[in-house]
């Protein structure tokens, strides 16, 4: 994130640089008042030329020239380290040092943090309890053997268990000024091994329903989940239905943990 915001940063620089005045700026004070004076790189003048108040334009060009040459020099200096440092630097170098040793040694062995198979499987087997089901309730099960409440959950749920993809169906989750809330599914994220929610709005073109859906988005994002990083939302309405080429196109653009 350092290096992208940084690489920002000297493109600006280089690109205002491109139409910056000539020379440079010194500054002198006399009587209390701050004089200009312009160098050119052939100026014959030691002190260079005088500017005076009517040349703004060019004394400001002049001094944000100098700011900006020095910012970049600063911001290659460090893209430079980052360079250096982020070719060196591996994510899991870590957990490597424990993967790597005989499976005797690491039985003995506590490593210092836990592996990526270990955060793994204990979300995985950590229990919880559901949403439960009404009477009327259709009885729809997905391949998995769980029951779920419509036939797209069914079609998603297949769709992550086909695939290898762990998920949990309405696991519960605290939403401040809303309560408990459960969404349609949870998975896990592969960079940062947070949880991703995925709810499935299904009656959009229904106006309560919609309404409610809005304001549950809305308390997801007051509790810093937002839509397209932590949330995953989808819609259907009576004449537009998800499908399954719908789903793999949302899936591939979320790193979700896969076994």
């Amino acid at each position: 994130m350092e290096q992208a915001r940084l690489e920002v940063i000297k493109q600006k620089l280089e690109s205002e640089l491109v139409g910056a005045p000539e020379g440079t700026l010194r500054i002198t004070k006399s009587n209390g008042y701050s004089q200009y004076y312009h160098h050119l790189s052939d100026s014959i003048q030691n002190n260079g030329k005088y500017l005076p108040g009517t040349e703004e334009t060019l004394i400001k060009g002049l001094a944000q020239k100098s700011y900006d040459i020095k910012l970049l020099r600063l911001v290659e200096r460090r893209l430079k380290q980052l360079e250096h440092i982020t070719k060196d630097y591996q994510d899991d170098e870590i957990e490597e040092i424990f993967q790597k040793q005989a499976l005797e040694r690491k039985n003995l062995v506590n490593p210092v943090e836990p592996t990526k198979e270990q955060i793994i499987n204990e979300w995985i087997n950590k229990e919880y309890t559901g949403k439960a089901f009404k009477d009327e309730d259709l009885l729809i099960y997905s391949e998995k053997g769980e029951r779920v409440r419509s036939k797209t959950e069914k079609i998603i749920a297949d769709y992550l268990y086909r695939n290898n993809i762990p998920y949990k169906y309405e696991k519960p989750l605290v939403l401040k000024g809303y309560g408990t809330i459960y969404p349609d599914f949870t998975l896990l994220s592969a960079d940062t091994y947070e949880e991703i929610y995925w709810e499935h709005d299904g009656r959009m073109d229904d106006p309560v329903y919609a309404s409610n859906a809005v304001k549950k988005i809305n308390l997801y994002e007051n509790k810093g989940i937002f839509v397209g990083e932590r949330m995953i939302l989808t819609f259907e309405t009576q004449k537009m239905i998800l499908n399954t080429g719908d789903i793999e196109r949302i899936v591939e653009r979320f790193p979700i943990v896969t076994l």
